[in-house]
């Protein structure tokens, strides 16, 4: 595979225009874009897991459309099924009605279901993002049990809308919305490497659960009887954090319990990423509500709460969206469902995950700077710290945003592209496509471990 330095004659057109669009957007998009900032590349042709940019350079993408991508860009059963439905005169637009590209898919989709939500579940075809999903379920929850407040658990991210953001641990991100929701009450996270209680490990893990369990049966605890508990079974955008299996089967316990309904936002971590086919496979809990989208589309907008019948209380057209019926979408969703399920991709993400975790650890040793390192499946982590700056024996270092953005760009400069997450985006974030190759996830590595050697030089 061509490096980052091989520059491929462009189309015509292409490189020559490159840095003008790279201006245009900046002088036309507003300031909140993101990955634009800080990824300066026009992509013009993908495959797999590389992009070409329009100057004619190549990258291995590991940011995978932020986990969308399960099979990576333009995958072949990805467009021969979005063909299929261009090719038949199909309607494209049909809001919520019945069609066979639907029922395809939903009968996909529940087939890879926990048996128990897939027997007697619904599903909700929310707007096209994860975020609308999100806000699907929370409304169906505070619909279904008459109350009104949610759990949610620091470093967790859902969304930018209205609900979803308030159920966001990001101070900041919420802090520009405005006022906080009063009705979500938080709760910390289990993180290891940053034990909200100075212990981590399993004790972390069961501080957590201990004060989840007497925050809700404390008379005096001040929390009223919540609609429901939000928590993803790993965390991404707050820095790649697996949640311990007994953990999520002590909050899977105590909402049973407690008639509060458990809702598992599988956003990112869905359609074989953590190296199951859904994460809360690896705990074996089955949640009330299922939230999906990213990789369920094949690359195409896709959203869907999956839920116990028993929830389903709405009334017509209580929850809506015009976008709903994506039927390019669904035959992409349908397609990827198969093909991940078909190649055992989820099993080869927990093995090809671990030789990375093995590898990527190495570089602790190498690289005082590398504080943690953590993930499943094809979904890791490196977190980056000032090793100097520890403030006593023993001590978690504090992070190293400079050092982390220092990486990416270096990383991106050896035709990788990551991108950042955790506290202070001080974590570099691995989202590969499925379908890598053991070649190419040595290069990833490689190219990985040089940009980390070279920001450290320049830093120093």
């Amino acid at each position: 595979m061509p490096s980052a330095r091989c520059r491929p004659a462009a189309h015509e057109g292409e490189s020559d225009d490159s840095e003008g669009i790279l201006r245009r957007q900046s002088q036309r998009e507003s300031a909140a874009r993101t990955y634009a900032r800080s990824l300066p590349v026009v992509p013009v042709r993908a495959r797999g897991m590389t992009i070409e940019g329009a100057d004619g350079r190549r990258y291995l993408d590991c940011l995978s459309g932020a986990g969308t991508l399960a099979l990576g860009h333009n995958h072949p059963v990805v467009l021969e099924a979005i063909r299929g439905v261009l090719d038949s005169g199909a309607p494209l637009h049909v809001l919520d009605l019945a069609t066979p590209v639907k029922d395809a898919f939903t009968t996909a989709l529940f087939e890879t279901l926990p048996p128990r939500l897939a027997r007697h579940g619904r599903i909700q075809f929310c707007g096209p993002a994860g975020t609308d999903a999100v806000e699907a379920a929370l409304k169906l929850v505070r619909t279904a049990t008459g109350r009104d407040g949610l759990l949610a658990f620091s470093g967790g991210y859902h969304g930018m809308t209205a609900a979803a953001l308030a159920a966001t641990g990001d101070t900041a991100v919420r802090g520009a919305a405005g006022t906080a929701d009063a009705r979500v009450t938080r709760l910390p996270y289990p993180y290891d490497y940053r034990c909200p209680f100075g212990v981590g490990g399993e004790g972390g893990a069961e501080l957590s659960a201990r004060l989840a369990e007497s925050l809700l049966d404390d008379p005096k605890g001040g929390i009223q009887p919540p609609a429901g508990m939000l928590l993803e079974p790993v965390q991404g955008e707050g820095g790649v954090i697996p949640a311990p299996d007994t953990w999520l089967r002590r909050m899977r316990e105590l909402t049973a319990a407690r008639g509060i309904p458990l809702i598992a936002d599988e956003v990112q971590t869905g359609v074989g990423r953590t190296g199951t086919f859904w994460a809360v496979e690896h705990s074996g809990i089955v949640p009330d509500v299922m939230v999906l989208s990213k990789a369920i589309g094949g690359s195409l907008p896709l959203a869907v709460i999956v839920y116990r019948e028993e929830l389903d209380c709405w009334q017509p057209g209580a929850h809506a969206g015009t976008f709903r019926g994506n039927q390019l979408a669904m035959a992409a969703g349908t397609a990827t469902l198969a093909y991940v399920q078909r190649n055992g991709l989820a099993e080869r993400a927990a093995l090809l995950g671990d030789r990375m975790l093995a590898r990527l650890r190495g570089l602790a040793g190498e690289h005082p700077c590398v504080g943690d390192v953590r993930g499943r499946g094809l979904m890791l982590g490196v977190e980056l710290v000032d090793p100097e700056a520890a403030t006593g024996p023993g001590a978690v270092p504090p992070t190293a945003p400079r050092l982390a953005a220092a990486v990416r760009r270096a990383a991106l400069d050896r035709g990788l592209i990551v991108e950042l997450g955790g506290r202070d985006s001080s974590v570099i974030r691995l989202l590969p496509p499925l379908t890598i190759t053991e070649e190419q996830s040595e290069a990833v590595l490689d190219r990985l471990a040089d940009a980390l050697a070279a920001a450290t030089a320049v830093l120093a």
